[in-house]
């Protein structure tokens, strides 16, 4: 029976492990993030579009950070940066992070991989609104690492966080 069936399995074996483990769904809600450029995983196009739920679904992270934005210290939590860009198959050394209100910040790829950036959608464990630096805040565990308090780490950090191209 097996050597009758080795000429049907052994290419259905073969198709199964060329296809990529998983799809990326389609955003349901109101599009939230945007990531293109060199990437191998994409729902819309060129392009992998994200939605609230979409961004739940991944594993979530939390650290409390002082930073200079506020006087206090605040509680983020969201998707490790590095989770989201392996999602899309990212594949580059720079990252390009445009927010809603025009801001542009190059990011080192190995910056993901290095520390443990968040895409935080909360804070304090509530949504972000946008004249809060949301919906999507690209922040950096401050708090955990001296070298990241420093206006280089800061001007790397993104608010109001709409897209990611990568190059």
């Amino acid at each position: 029976m097996l050597r009758s069936c080795r000429h049907v399995l052994l290419p259905l074996i073969g198709f199964c492990l060329l296809q990529p483990a998983f799809a990326l769904e389609l955003p349901k809600g109101k599009t939230l993030l945007t990531i293109s450029g060199n990437i191998s995983e994409h729902n819309r196009g060129e392009t992998a579009e994200f939605d609230s739920a979409m961004l739940e679904k991944l594993p979530q992270h939390t650290f409390s950070a002082k930073t200079p934005w506020y006087k206090e210290s605040h509680t983020f939590t969201g998707p490790l940066l590095r989770d989201v860009l392996a999602m899309v198959g990212a594949k580059g050394k720079g990252l390009k992070a445009l927010a809603l209100n025009d801001y542009k910040t190059q990011i080192p790829a190995d910056d993901a991989g290095k520390f443990d950036v968040i895409m935080a959608r909360l804070m304090d464990g509530k949504p972000m609104p946008v004249r809060d630096k949301g919906p999507l805040f690209i922040i950096y565990p401050f708090d955990s690492n001296e070298v990241l308090r420093s206006e280089l780490y800061y001007g790397r950090s993104a608010w109001q966080l709409k897209a990611i191209i990568v190059e």
